[in-house]
Formats: structure tokens, C-alpha cells, sequence
């Protein structure tokens, strides 16, 4: 899987990339069919502590996945971006089994009524 890091208007550090990735990387191990991932790491301009914004969007196949959370580090970000595409991914995963039992009944009707 490929991974993109872009910071908008400051400079990350290896530490916090090296963190993005493996964290990226486990998904990716865990999920087939991931192409890509873009990670986008903002400041708000707010005057409240949790002003920085992870946004990570991933390419799978059919589907674009993303979440963005906002919190007061961005390894935390990160983390709940992460957890939530996640669920997206799951979600995605059961619904491509429930497609694929629904394809693979039809194709047993379609078998049953030829040999009628």
C-alpha cells in the first residue's frame, strides 16, 4: 500500500510519519484490496487546545473511505481517524459477503430452473 503524508502549512517530523505509517500499515495487512492512503494533517485556527486535524482517505477498490477527527495531538487524531475507518472498512468488507451469498443464490436458482 502506498502512503502519502502531507502537512498543510508546518513541517512533521520523521517520528510522527514513522507513526502514521505503521499504524497505516497494520490496516493494510488486515484489509486486501487497500491501493492507497492519503493522510492530511492540519492546524485549526482556534485558540482551544484541540486544534490539530487528522484526515486520512483511503483508496480501495470500488470505494474511497475517510475520516477526520480533530484533537489536541495528532497521534490522538490519528488514532480515532483510524479506528473509524476501521468500522468503514468492516462495514465495506460485509457488505461485499452479503453481495457476493446473494450473487452466488441466484446463480443456484438460475442452475435449479436449467436442469427443470
Amino acid at each position: 500500500m502506498n502512503i502519502n503524508i502531507k502537512s498543510v502549512r508546518f513541517k512533521t517530523d520523521k517520528g510522527l510519519e514513522d507513526f502514521i505509517s505503521k499504524k497505516l500499515q497494520k490496516i493494510g495487512k488486515l484489509y486486501e484490496g487497500i491501493i492507497r492512503s492519503d493522510v492530511t494533517l492540519k492546524l485549526d485556527n482556534v485558540e482551544t487546545p484541540e486544534n490539530k486535524i487528522a484526515e486520512i482517505r483511503l483508496k480501495i477498490k470500488g470505494n474511497d473511505l475517510m475520516a477526520t477527527k480533530q484533537c489536541k495531538t495528532f497521534e490522538e487524531a490519528t488514532n480515532q481517524a483510524i479506528e473509524a475507518i476501521q468500522k468503514q472498512l468492516g462495514k465495506t468488507k460485509e457488505k461485499k459477503k452479503v453481495n457476493y451469498k446473494s450473487k452466488e443464490k441466484i446463480n443456484l436458482q438460475e442452475n435449479e430452473i436449467d436442469e427443470e
